[in-house]
């Protein structure tokens, strides 16, 4: 249990939507588990293991949202096909106050996304970092996520504005890395792991994407980018490894099809990732 005698914020808690230590609150709901998915770079498939985890949470019997924190680049609603859909913004009360009420996925998961807020999804955000940082705190706190086990934030790469304010301020209780196996990459990805250590957030593990193709043939693993094994790598990041990802062409087709979710729901390709991530959790 926290000692709120000790605490800075004593007395403060929930005034001007904070609560213990300062941090955020949501205004609409109840959280349990609020966890970051990172990556040093781009392209290295976060925003892919971000909607993974959350159909497997929800498989699980999880309720989950999804905060899709990267406001220049998100990737979300086309993650989980619902990128033709809107959130609805509604007013609170007689006040000039503003709710979001966020996408539900096909499994009921909660998706708030600058691209689900904005008339077409191509619309590009042409925003300096204060206005960036300030919608995504107000994505957080003012969407209506009623009660939820967890709420996954695909968080952009690198180490900028965005990841300092979501560690800063948001109540992370840890973050997933995501890599691939090249030495150049976790290079990047090691100064994420060193910032949330400086920060004192708690890393979950890593996840090592794209690690390998399987043969159609006889299934031999066959390692892409290096002759590394995801174990190797993780060792060298210092941190536990969740699970080794291979490149997967039906997962990829299902993503284009809007039909993950289904895809996710009839494999159990990923069953390692979410029994090692809720053994970090729990």
């Amino acid at each position: 249990m926290s000692n709120c005698d000790s605490c800075s914020s004593k007395g403060n808690c929930n005034s001007e939507g904070t609560g213990c230590g300062g941090k955020l609150e949501p205004k609409y709901g109840k959280i349990k588990h609020i966890i970051g998915i990172i990556s040093g770079k781009g392209g290295v498939g976060k925003s892919t293991v971000t909607g993974i985890l959350a159909t497997e949470l929800s498989k699980a019997g999880h309720s989950v949202g999804v905060l899709d924190g990267d406001i220049t680049g998100p990737s979300m609603p086309r993650f989980f096909g619902i990128n033709n859909k809107r959130a609805e913004m509604i007013q609170v009360g007689d006040t000039e106050e503003i709710k979001f009420r966020p996408v539900k996925t096909s499994r009921g998961i909660k998706v708030i996304s600058l691209n689900l807020l904005t008339e077409q999804e191509e619309q590009p955000v042409i925003w300096r970092g204060p206005v960036i940082t300030g919608v995504l705190k107000q994505m957080y706190s003012d969407t209506e996520w009623e009660e939820l086990d967890y709420l996954l934030i695909d968080m952009p790469p690198g180490t900028g504005d965005v990841a300092l304010t979501i560690m800063q301020e948001l109540p992370l209780e840890g973050l997933v890395v995501v890599s691939t196996p090249q030495d150049m990459v976790s290079m990047i990805v090691k100064k994420v792991i060193i910032m949330a250590e400086k920060m004192g957030i708690n890393v979950i593990g890593a996840v090592e994407n794209m690690a390998y193709i399987k043969c159609g043939k006889c299934g031999e693993k066959i390692n892409v980018f290096s002759k590394k094994s995801a174990k190797e790598h993780a060792e060298h990041l210092g941190i536990p490894l969740l699970a080794e990802m291979p490149i997967n062409l039906n997962l990829v087709e299902s993503m284009e099809n809007g039909t993950v979710e289904k895809f996710l729901e009839e494999s159990n390709e990923y069953e390692e990732l979410i029994h090692n991530f809720k053994d970090r959790i729990m």
